[in-house]
């Protein structure tokens, strides 16, 4: 028999109620016009209008002005009078500022975390200072968007030219940005970029690296190294095109240093190693009315299992916790910690507005056909990745991790700067939930994607990894789901491929944060 979830009906209803004080509940599937509601409330009614599926139907009267509640929530604020089963999307509820309360550590709860001998384990590489990869490539950065090209040139030829000799190896890539000069050397947005590049070069799934720069551009390889502490070695390169003559030269002998980095690269062997190795990034893209429910809330659930092994899991994209950031500082372990994240919620607020938008502008035409009305709502359904356990840091974009459980990086909501952020922080997993669809991949991080219903997932099999919409059909809890997710993390940490590692994607999915005047 199915397991009933303790924080959402899934018997087969019309509509999902996930709190009994919340003003609507959420469609299923296509109600039609004039559909009985009665299931999970105390008055039956019809609904007005037809209601798509993930939307939401009004239980209840509720007057122009008045907050409606969704996840026990304020979602936003009456237009008009609504009545019960109507439809309550934009052209009746709106976003709204309203005081939150800030309690700290209201809601901590302390991971217990399990003894090394009985934590989970997965199959992962041990590279010789310690760190352990998920994945085993050999890359081409690029300091400046002007030594794009050739770096690509450069992968290109062991892409071409397969590596059936270097099984081991996992592929070459080559990784370029659009920025590295045109900017100021005290901006964030070279720091970032810097910070960036430094976390890829150093991580644990790139076992060598080519830093492939033009040589007049403001972000130099030379300088790079010395500032960064990188030393140069076999495994650890940097050339410019000016100095070796060239395009068609450059190439050649990045061929050449690509060549020679093969072999030791392929020297590696997968070790039993303990679920604690993992740094877990958590994504969310084209969300839709059934993200905060099935995906989101069941990969919380895999974040809280993975904490209790004592692994690590990294919240992200700022903008879309905005609303829901009260909640992720009731988890913070202390003050400080707490207004780390205040901060970064305040600079987000004068960068939009200095950039003529406000934080409540966020959900996109695709969010909003898939039930999504305002940011709250959004960012309700997005914390939930989190799970429950505490806020232990936050860091700043492209910053290590090196502290073990939930951890939260400044980020914006544009999934591919995102995650190029938490890769550089150390992740070297991910997982990426999505209810409009997804086609994204991340090398030299394998990146998971799940699907919030099956409509979805039936739709697009070659890109989703997991169906987290048969928690919305009845089938699963979200205890069990999240499980699922948690094994199927630990299967693809072991070196299975991902939907988007089978389609080739990854490489022109690193997109570092580009922030602030273009000289």
């Amino acid at each position: 028999m199915t397991k009933k979830s303790k924080t959402l009906d899934i018997t087969k209803n019309l509509t999902i109620r996930l709190h009994e004080n919340d003003d609507v509940v959420i469609a299923r599937n296509t109600l039609d016009k004039g559909s009985l509601l009665s299931e999970n409330m105390s008055d039956s009614f019809h609904t007005i209008e037809q209601i798509p599926p993930g939307h939401k139907v009004a239980i209840r009267c509720i007057s122009e002005g008045e907050p409606i509640k969704k996840f026990n929530q304020i979602i936003g604020f009456a237009e008009k009078n609504i009545k019960p089963g109507e439809h309550v999307h934009n052209h009746n509820m709106s976003f709204g500022n309203f005081e939150r309360e800030y309690k700290i550590k209201e809601n901590s709860k302390p991971s217990i975390v399990l003894p090394e001998s009985a934590r989970a384990t997965f199959s992962g590489i041990i590279r010789q200072d310690g760190r352990i990869a998920t994945r085993n490539y050999l890359a081409v950065l690029t300091s400046v968007n002007c030594s794009a090209t050739v770096a690509r040139y450069i992968a290109d030829h062991f892409r071409f030219n397969t590596l059936n000799s270097y099984h081991n190896v996992d592929g070459v890539i080559a990784l370029s940005h659009h920025s590295g000069c045109g900017m100021g050397k005290t901006s964030d947005g070279f720091s970032y970029l810097r910070r960036t590049l430094a976390g890829y070069a150093n991580h644990p799934n790139i076992a060598g690296f080519l830093l492939l720069g033009l040589g007049c551009e403001v972000n130099q390889v030379s300088e790079l190294f010395t500032e960064l502490d990188i030393a140069e070695s076999k495994m650890s390169r940097f050339m410019t095109i000016q100095d070796s003559g060239g395009t068609t030269s450059t190439v050649k002998q990045g061929i050449t240093v690509i060549s020679e980095m093969l072999e030791e690269a392929n020297l590696i062997k997968r070790d039993c190693v303990p679920a604690s190795n993992l740094i877990l990034g958590l994504e969310c893209g084209g969300s839709d009315g059934f993200s905060g429910i099935t995906a989101n809330p069941s990969l919380g659930r895999a974040v809280d299992i993975l904490v209790s092994n004592g692994g690590t899991a990294i919240l992200g994209e700022t903008p879309e916790i905005y609303g829901a950031e009260h909640l992720l500082a009731s988890r913070a372990i202390s003050e400080n910690i707490a207004n780390k994240l205040m901060d970064r919620i305040r600079w987000w607020e004068k960068h939009a507005k200095a950039n003529g938008v406000e934080l409540d502008n966020n959900p996109t035409p695709g969010n909003r056909k898939g039930g999504i009305t305002t940011i709250l709502e959004k960012s309700l359904g997005a914390a939930a990745k989190g799970g429950t356990t505490d806020l232990v840091e936050v860091y700043r974009y492209g910053e290590q991790v090196n502290s073990k459980g939930f951890v939260f990086m400044d980020t914006p909501g544009y999934d591919p700067v995102s995650i190029t952020g938490m890769v550089a922080g150390g992740a070297n997993i991910v997982c990426f939930t999505t209810g409009r669809g997804s086609v994204f991949g991340c090398k030299p991080t394998p990146s998971l994607k799940l699907s919030t219903t099956t409509n979805l997932y039936e739709s697009m099999k070659d890109d989703i990894d997991i169906n987290c919409g048969s928690i919305a059909d009845g089938i699963v809890d979200v205890d069990t789901m999240g499980q699922k997710i948690f094994e199927k993390i630990l299967d693809t940490a072991s070196g299975t491929p991902t939907k988007s590692e089978l389609l080739g994607m990854g490489e022109e999915e690193f997109v570092p944060w580009q922030v602030g005047a273009v000289l």
